[in-house]
């Protein structure tokens, strides 16, 4: 069976991009070559007015050239390099799509490019198919300049939208992210007459699992392993039970990746306490819990769910999330950037895939048991080897949490007996972020007075898989404490900061 035969259809996203340059002429041409249904790219406008194909606001990440493609010249663009090595423009482009099988698939971010990119299409189209997919009101849009244009409309609930999300739109698909789609959803837009697109998908198990949901259009980086995958997937039928962990994690660093765009944007909204008046919580918790929810009731409906602002409970042998939307709501509601996502896959209270997101400063760390840490997709290692300056805490930071508003018992002695070792105590507001700064080498080490495994399961799973320890306040190393505290620290420093941990302990009681 060849590429252009596949039951599912792929889309090429920004060209051929695993092999070429995204959204250049040599990335289209392959992706077109290689036998892909869409090719997908990117539009913007130029200040002078010229519609070129570039994903960002500005020429920086692949040309190095700072300036916004808004404030740039159609002749600024041309002096980037020739044809095959430099943006081109919309109308170079479509020139490659006559007379070929391939659909060229515009995708906009505002609405504002809708109607140059449809004045470049409208009169030089009649060889090549076309459609349009991005920003909702682009669509509409476009569809109110040509009533027969083909639509991708954008779709980010686990729903699918009602004859009043519809309206006069008239898309012939709906284009939604991966992480919201689920088999059921599938069936019920297709009973709308409706095809259904998936992006961006480019890990293995998530293609297989796509495909097994009976999608249309799979988007992807990956053309060719897509078309690979497809191919087999199409004399075989049935899942790898392994697969739904490789999906687990992605589907959990993708969720991850929402929560820094959602809290570093979201407005707070009214800001409300649970317990006490220290005990904060904000609409971006609640609102952060419900979109995790949704998306891993759509993806893993068998499994159970625990989280900080809803609850849950977890059943023997059955795979629980533990959540903490926002670890740190006190530093969120006070202006202070210093909170966390947490977000861990566990059976029978052992971590097996985490994820911590830092919204402010962007960063993603994730683990998965026996495969190690990553922090934005960078392996993270702690070395085992002790310094050579003698005493493993002095000149050393140590982090810890209040318990709630308070010290917990033995943390002021703590406090002093790290001091008599010249090493400094931090107290910043998130244990999660303080615990997972250790996998990071932020710090020797880290006590929480008290676990919580909404807030700290996700940052443990990290710091073992880094390389760092993890014990109890009984001294063993441990995923998931039955009671008391939990200590993470770097190996050479573990025992150190044990028996000072300890001993603080005993001084409080």
């Amino acid at each position: 069976m060849t590429a252009t035969g596949l039951r599912v259809r792929s889309c090429a996203h920004r060209g051929d991009s695993s092999r070429y340059r995204e959204n250049t002429l040599p990335a289209i041409r392959s992706a077109i070559a290689s036998g892909a249904g869409f090719v997908e790219i990117d539009v913007r406008v130029t200040r002078d007015g010229q519609v070129v194909v570039v994903h960002d606001p500005t020429f920086e990440r692949l040309w190095n050239l700072p300036q916004p493609v808004a404030e740039t010249t159609w002749d600024e663009v041309l002096a980037l390099g020739d044809a095959d090595h430099r943006p081109p423009s919309l109308g170079e482009v479509l020139e490659l799509f006559d007379g070929v099988h391939s659909t060229l698939l515009i995708d906009m971010d505002d609405a504002s490019f809708a109607a140059p990119a449809h004045a470049v299409i409208a009169p030089e189209s009649a060889g090549a198919s076309i459609a349009w997919c991005g920003d909702l009101d682009g669509m509409r849009m476009i569809s109110a300049l040509d009533p027969d244009a083909r639509i991708w409309m954008p779709w980010s609930r686990t729903t699918p939208p009602t004859d009043d999300d519809l309206g006069d739109l008239r898309p012939e698909c709906i284009n939604t992210p991966f992480a919201v789609m689920s088999p059921g959803l599938v069936d019920d837009i297709h009973r709308l007459g409706l095809d259904v697109t998936v992006w961006t998908v480019d890990d293995d198990a998530v293609m297989r699992w796509a495909i097994r949901t009976g999608v249309d259009t799979v988007t992807t980086n990956r053309l060719g392993r897509f078309q690979s995958i497809a191919t087999d997937a199409e004399e075989r039928s049935g899942a790898d039970p392994a697969e739904e962990l490789d999906r687990a994690h992605v589907v959990a660093r993708s969720l991850a990746e929402w929560a820094v765009e959602y809290t570093s944007a979201a407005d707070l909204g009214t800001i409300s306490t649970k317990r006490d008046a220290a005990d904060l919580v904000t609409e971006v918790d609640t609102a952060v819990e419900r979109q995790v929810r949704e998306v891993i009731g759509a993806q893993f409906p068998d499994h159970d769910f625990v989280g900080e602002e809803f609850g849950g409970s977890e059943r023997a042998g059955v795979p629980c999330w533990y959540l903490d939307p926002v670890d740190g709501t006190a530093n969120l509601a006070n202006g202070v950037p210093w909170n966390a996502f947490s977000l861990a896959l566990v059976v029978d209270h052992e971590p097996i895939v985490s994820v911590v997101a830092d919204p402010w400063r962007g960063d993603v760390f994730d683990a998965r048991r026996g495969a190690g840490a990553r922090l934005n997709g960078h392996p993270l290692r702690l070395t085992d080897a002790a310094p050579s300056d003698g005493d493993p805490l002095r000149g050393r930071i140590v982090s810890t949490e209040l318990a709630n508003q308070h010290p917990w018992p033995g943390m002021v002695s703590l406090l002093r007996r790290l001091g008599d070792r010249y090493c400094t105590m931090r107290i910043m507001g998130s244990g999660t972020l303080t615990l997972t700064g250790v996998a990071a080498g932020r710090g020797v080490g880290a006590v929480i007075g008290s676990f919580g495994a909404v807030d700290h399961l996700a940052a443990i799973l990290i710091v073992q898989e880094a390389g760092g320890l993890v014990l109890g306040e009984d001294g063993s190393p441990t995923s998931f404490p039955a009671s008391g505290g939990v200590l993470a620290a770097a190996p050479w420093a573990a025992d150190a900061l044990y028996g000072e941990w300890k001993a603080a302990i005993g001084e409080s009681e």
